[in-house]
């Protein structure tokens, strides 16, 4: 029941909250490895980026879709790109350049999906029981 669906004529899958939420924190961790990589220090993460899919979660199925196919976009960078940079890195050359280059991707990707949040009003996202 939790596999992917798939809609006539997009050719990506459409999934379910969970997945976006698991994708969202995996794609967290794989920009930390960057970072790491680059030689500067993770951002903390702050309230937007760690309420992020329980807020896109509620917002208009056409938010969601884009912030799933960016989750899935973005997870098509990072992974040959991390497999680079340790490919790299395990020669005993300096990968930092190329490392900085990804970080600097990612933190824009990662910046253009909060973007899809909707507006939150004076107190706070929409809650729901």
């Amino acid at each position: 029941m939790n596999a992917p669906h798939h809609r006539f004529g997009i050719g990506r899958p459409v999934t379910n909250a969970s997945a976006t939420s698991m994708r969202w924190a995996a794609l967290g961790e794989a920009g930390k490895v960057v970072a790491m990589l680059a030689g500067i220090e993770p951002e903390r993460e702050d309230k937007g980026v760690r309420n992020f899919p329980a807020q896109i979660r509620d917002a208009e199925p056409w938010r969601r879709e884009l912030a799933d196919n960016g989750c899935i976009d973005l997870a098509a960078v990072m992974e040959p790109g991390i497999a680079a940079l340790l490919a790299i890195n395990a020669r005993g050359a300096d990968c930092k350049p190329a490392a900085l280059a990804l970080w600097r991707e990612f933190s824009a990707a990662r910046t253009a999906m909060l973007g899809l949040l909707p507006p939150s009003g004076g107190m706070g996202p929409r809650r729901s029981a």
